[in-house]
């Protein structure tokens, strides 16, 4: 893994002449490159050719003619300790931005690096090396995390994924709000009447739902007086109950003497239930 340490230590080594600061962070790049381990195979017009992955050399070359493109970079490398694929890695200047692509020999897409050069380079910083630079560890972080780790393969699902992940899952767990696989509770209608899970089905004279609407309401939208939304009503019932009055359904008259109501027979006598 590239720091600061070893990628000035390759700046060092190399010598380098620079124009200008896109040439100090571009060189920066490169030398990131070398610190972890990458061989340069071919640079300059070379390394920006159609051919540049199709060549068979992996012969290490020096760092002639990297600078002969107008406004932009370019490098191949391959990693001895990662198998014979070629990275192709190009930098685009572009106002007071360093542009960074790098192409895995095989993947389908780039990885993609903005640098603002200016928060990297100093201006006529002196002939010494580290003095021309600034940041220079917040740079290399930063090209090893998006750039070098992403071409190794190297890096790790952060704990925020993994949290990302359990509430997609319990998301899509989720049905009207209740979670699968957990008992539901007692489903209630949006007036707020229980339709009888966790509770009886069976109402009695005293039952709110009698006075008229929706649980006592009159005004809620739909609600018919004495008539819960829903229910199904047997027009014979029990005389004397409210709600019940002969004028209110069209039905046969009873016989005489004829008692309980067949239907209500087993709630005995004294039942409050209809």
């Amino acid at each position: 893994m590239a720091n600061e340490k070893t990628v000035m230590a390759v700046i060092r080594a190399a010598r380098p002449s620079f124009r200008n600061n896109h040439d100090k962070i571009a060189f920066a790049v490169h030398a990131s490159f070398l610190a972890s381990g990458y061989v340069l195979t071919a640079t300059g017009p070379a390394a920006s050719s159609d051919t540049a992955f199709s060549s068979p050399s992996t012969d290490e070359v020096g760092m002639d003619n990297w600078q002969e493109l107008d406004d932009e970079y370019a490098f191949v490398y391959t990693n001895p300790e990662k198998g014979s694929k070629k990275v192709l890695v190009k930098c685009l200047a572009m106002h007071d931005k360093l542009l960074v692509d790098a192409l895995a020999e095989g993947a389908s897409e780039p990885v993609h690096l903005e640098i603002s050069v200016g928060d990297y380079a100093v201006e006529n910083g002196g002939t010494n090396y580290s003095t021309r630079f600034k940041n220079l560890e917040e740079l290399v972080k930063s090209l090893d995390a998006l750039i070098l780790s992403k071409l190794d393969g190297s890096s790790r699902p952060s704990s925020s994924n993994d949290s990302s992940s359990e509430t997609s899952e319990a998301s899509r767990s989720n049905i009207i709000g209740v979670p699968f696989g957990r008992p539901p509770g007692p489903q209630v209608h949006p007036s707020g009447g229980d339709f009888g899970i966790g509770g009886s089905m069976l109402l009695g004279p005293n039952d709110p739902s009698w006075l008229g609407g929706v649980a006592g309401d009159p005004a809620f939208p739909g609600g018919q007086l004495g008539v819960p939304p829903g229910a199904r009503f047997d027009p014979y019932g029990p005389p004397g109950v409210p709600g019940f009055e002969p004028n209110r359904f069209s039905r046969a008259p009873r016989r005489p003497g004829s008692g309980t109501h067949p239907d209500l027979e087993h709630f005995g006598s004294g039942s409050d239930f209809i």
